[in-house]
């Protein structure tokens, strides 16, 4: 354990990492929310890429600020837009200005029923209204109210997403909504998604008596009395990226050394003047009290493999999709009816109306100029196709090019668009969204004993309990938490 902070060797950590888990956790090592006191540890952030902020990404596109990467927070978790309030950015934050998406199913776009929980309906006659399932899907549906499929007593360990769901409520559902949708999510297949780690309500619904939406519905929030609700989502005027700029001016403000540019090539145990851990990287050594690995889970692998088999072992299991964005301009003539809602989802199996022999590259499209008010201006229109899931390599074999030719056919079928786009922005993130498999958290819960034999070290990062930014927020509290417990001696908190 090293000597406590003093005037002749005041207490390290180094950060490798400068995604947002990991300029959250600098953020909470220099006294989070609370504000700096000086009297924290010396931080220091080493992020390999030339920027920071991973993929909270916001540039100029057609005259405005776009992000090219996540484009919202939920609304739900509180740890994003808690976190823009507390570092002064509460009155930038905007709610999403439109409701409702579409999925492209049986050949058109239909409007997405209401009554889903992250997909998964809960009341049958908006999914049957709707026509999505057509009568066959919606027949099977209503099994689930009539003779459901009976559940087994007590809790259910954990279990694929989509064979669970299929199982109570049709194969159909799954393959128009559900994948679509949690799937989109998190750039995979429900077939061998975990449950337990991507929608644990599920789960315990599965396993009461009677139909699986009647339990689903007892789990939903219940709505405000004055009948006014949050918003679902929020974004920043200036993009998510201005998150990461101003965390970054205030980590500076804090003292903390921010290295773009520069990553870690190795770890070392030390015992040089007190300091457990020696930090290598191409610019020289840095001795710490403490580490948070907020990498991904291959540069986490790598950097643990000498210090500990098992860690880097279940680090590896880990596998990762690749996605690109394609963002366009259309002038506002370009559209043959007015756009409806947030966008749209596209399922896996969906043949190219243009082509029928092959299925549709895009696994979403967003209206981002009617998704968020901010982005609006007359006379165009901003569109973002999302290509991209685990298995499919189509993408990889498409320069930029012939990627924004393949998406505008695409849409042009789907949207009957009208008029070539103004301009075109391709933003690829390989490897990008970690898959969480069927017991995922057993296999975070693993890598997390294993990293407690290597203190004062933590990992934090969209690898392990949540891809989202709310939850990568949390993420890098939390482990930030733990560092500074474990080098003052103290128990380690428990998960947020």
């Amino acid at each position: 354990m090293p000597p406590p902070e003093g005037p002749d060797r005041p207490v390290s950590v180094v950060v490798v990492g400068g995604g947002i888990a990991g300029l959250v956790a600098a953020w909470e090592l220099t006294g989070g929310d609370l504000g700096g006191t000086g009297r924290g540890p010396r931080v220091t952030v080493l992020e390999a890429s030339p920027r920071l902020g991973g993929a909270l990404r916001s540039e100029d596109f057609a005259g405005r600020t776009v992000d090219l990467g996540p484009d919202g927070v939920l609304g739900r978790r509180p740890e994003a837009v808690e976190l823009c309030r507390s570092i002064g950015l509460g009155d930038e934050l905007v709610p999403i200005g439109a409701a409702g998406a579409s999925v492209f199913a049986r050949g058109r776009l239909r409007a997405m029923p209401t009554g889903l929980a992250i997909g998964v309906p809960t009341r049958w006659w908006p999914v049957a209204r709707s026509g999505v399932l057509g009568l066959g899907g919606s027949l099977r549906l209503a099994r689930d109210t009539v003779a459901p499929r009976p559940s087994r007593r007590g809790p259910i360990g954990d279990r694929a997403l989509g064979p669970l769901v299929a199982d109570k409520l049709g194969s159909r559902v799954v393959e128009t909504l559900v994948d679509p949708l949690v799937g989109g999510i998190n750039a995979g297949s429900v077939t061998d998604m975990s449950t337990a780690a991507v929608f644990p309500a599920l789960l315990a619904a599965a396993g009461q008596r009677g139909g699986l939406m009647r339990a689903l519905r007892r789990t939903q929030p219940a709505s405000p009395p004055t009948g006014v609700s949050e918003p679902a989502f929020w974004s920043l005027e200036r993009g998510l990226g201005s998150l990461v700029s101003r965390l970054a001016e205030l980590l500076e403000d804090r003292g903390v050394e921010l290295r773009t540019g520069l990553g870690a090539a190795r770890l070392e145990r030390s015992t040089v003047d007190g300091h457990p851990w020696l930090v290598h990287s191409p610019a020289g050594t840095f001795a710490a009290d403490g580490i948070v690995l907020a990498t991904p889970a291959p540069v986490t692998r790598d950097l643990l493999a000498p210090h500990d088999a098992e860690a880097a072992t279940l680090l590896g299991g880990i596998d990762h999709a690749s996605v690109a964005l394609v963002t366009l301009q259309l002038p506002a003539d370009a559209l043959a009816q007015p756009l409806v809602g947030t966008g749209f989802l596209v399922p896996r199996s969906s043949p190219d109306p243009s082509d029928r022999a092959t299925n549709l590259l895009i696994t979403a499209c967003t209206f981002l100029s009617q998704k968020w008010p901010h982005l609006a201006r007359e006379g165009d229109v901003l569109l973002r196709a999302s290509v991209g899931r685990f298995g499919d390599d189509r993408l990889a074999h498409l320069d930029d090019d012939a990627l924004v030719s393949r998406v505008v056919s695409e849409l042009t079928a789907i949207l009957s668009l009208g008029a070539p786009p103004r301009a075109t922005r391709v933003t690829r993130w390989p490897d990008s969204f970690p898959q969480y498999r069927v017991h995922h958290l057993l296999r975070v819960a693993g890598i997390e004993a294993a990293v407690r034999r290597l203190p004062p070290l933590a990992v934090a990062g969209a690898a392990y309990r949540g891809v989202g930014v709310p939850a990568c927020i949390a993420s890098g509290r939390q482990a930030a938490a733990t560092v500074l417990a474990t080098i003052a001696g103290k128990p380690v908190p428990p998960l947020l």
